[in-house]
C-alpha cells in the first residue's frame, strides 16, 4: 500500500532502521518519495566480475520498474518487499557533505560506477537533483575515472556540466537500450524513455564531446537475444553515435524471480520452463549461453565499428582536488 513502508522479514537493521527513520518528501498515487539518513554515498565494491571498485546511488529503489532488475534485492536489506522496489523511493540526505568527505579514499587507478542499483535518472531525479548535487561535487576534483549508466534522456539535462567534467576526468555515459522495439521496451521497462528517445540521447552527447556508448543488457533469451534484433541494436547505437557497444545476459536473483516470472506467464508463457530450468541453480545462464552471447557481440561490434568500452579516454595519472569549482 503507498504511503506505508511494507515489511518483509528483517535482514538488516542498521539500514531498515535508517529507513524507518526518513520522512516523506511526495506521495503519488503510485509511489512514495522518502528520505534516506545516509551515513556514506561512496561505497567500495570487491566484485572479480565488475571493472570498477567504487559505487554511488543517489536513491534507492527505482521507479522505471524494469521487470528483470536485479537490483531489487537491496530493497530486502531495509525490510522492504522486492515488488515494492519502484514503489518507495528513497532520497539519500547530504549527499553532496558525504562525497565531499569521501572522495579522497579514491585512488587514481581507480573508478567509479554511478547508477549500478537504481538509475541516477529517474524520475525522481527532476524534483531531487541527488544526481546532479553529486556531479558538482565531482566537479571540484580532477583526474577522476567515472562512469553514468541510465536508461533516461534526463541526463542531457546535465549536458553543460557533463562537457566541463569531460574536459577534467576520465567520464563515460552508458545508455541503456535492450531493444529497439518500442511495445517490447514498454513492458519490459514501464516508465524507462522509448529507445528511439534514448538513442536520440546518445546523439546529443556524442555531438557534446562527452564520451558515450550503449549497454544492451540485460540479454533476455528468447526475448531479447535474437542475432538480427541485436544486430539492428548495434547498428542503431553506431548511427547514433556510440563509442561502445556491451552486452551482457540476464542475472537474476530469487528477488527478482518474484516480479520477473509473474511477467514471464503474462507474456511469455512458453518460456517460463525455460528460465525455470535455467536459473534453477544459480542466478546466472549457463555458461554456454554467455559464450555464445560473448561471441556474437564481439562479430556485431567488428561489423559496425564499436569497441567494448570507451578506449579512447585516457585514464588520468594524478587526482587532485578539492579545486575551485568551475560551477
Amino acid at each position: 500500500m503507498i504511503g506505508t513502508i511494507e515489511a518483509a522479514p528483517p535482514q538488516n537493521r542498521g539500514i531498515a532502521h535508517l529507513a524507518r527513520a526518513g520522512t516523506t518528501l511526495h506521495a503519488k498515487r503510485q509511489v512514495d518519495y522518502r528520505t534516506l539518513p545516509s551515513r556514506s554515498v561512496l561505497n567500495r565494491c570487491d566484485s572479480p566480475r565488475v571493472h570498477f571498485q567504487w559505487t554511488i546511488n543517489p536513491y534507492r529503489g527505482c521507479e522505471i520498474g524494469c521487470k528483470y532488475c536485479y537490483a531489487r534485492y537491496t530493497h530486502e536489506f531495509m525490510d522492504l518487499t522486492p515488488v515494492t522496489f519502484e514503489e518507495q523511493i528513497f532520497a539519500k540526505d547530504n549527499v553532496s557533505e558525504l562525497l565531499r568527505r569521501e572522495l579522497h579514499q579514491v585512488k587514481p587507478s581507480e573508478s567509479i560506477a554511478i547508477g549500478t542499483a537504481t538509475d541516477p535518472y529517474q524520475p525522481a531525479e527532476k524534483r531531487y537533483r541527488r544526481t546532479r548535487a553529486i556531479l558538482r561535487v565531482l566537479a571540484g576534483w580532477e583526474g577522476l575515472d567515472f562512469s553514468i549508466t541510465t536508461k533516461s534522456n534526463l541526463v542531457t539535462r546535465d549536458l553543460e556540466l557533463l562537457q566541463r567534467l569531460a574536459a577534467r576526468h576520465r567520464v563515460g555515459v552508458n545508455i541503456t537500450v535492450t531493444t529497439v522495439d518500442r511495445r517490447l521496451a514498454r513492458a519490459l521497462e514501464p516508465k524507462a524513455p522509448r529507445p528511439d528517445l534514448r538513442l536520440k540521447t546518445v546523439s546529443e552527447l556524442a555531438a557534446a564531446g562527452v564520451p558515450v556508448g550503449v549497454f544492451a543488457m540485460p540479454v533476455l533469451p528468447g526475448i531479447t537475444d535474437d542475432p538480427v534484433a541485436l544486430d539492428r541494436l548495434a547498428a542503431a547505437a553506431a548511427g547514433a553515435g556510440a563509442g561502445w557497444f556491451v552486452a551482457a545476459s540476464l542475472f537474476l536473483m530469487p528477488s527478482s524471480m518474484k516480479v520477473f516470472f509473474p511477467f514471464l506467464e503474462q507474456e511469455f508463457p512458453d518460456l517460463v520452463e525455460r528460465y525455470q530450468r535455467d536459473f534453477e541453480r544459480s542466478a546466472y545462464l549457463p555458461r554456454e549461453y554467455g559464450a555464445g552471447l560473448r561471441d556474437l557481440v564481439r562479430k556485431l561490434r567488428a561489423k559496425h565499428g564499436l569497441v567494448a568500452r570507451d578506449e579512447r579516454r585516457r585514464r588520468p595519472e594524478t587526482i587532485t582536488g578539492p579545486q575551485l569549482s568551475l560551477f
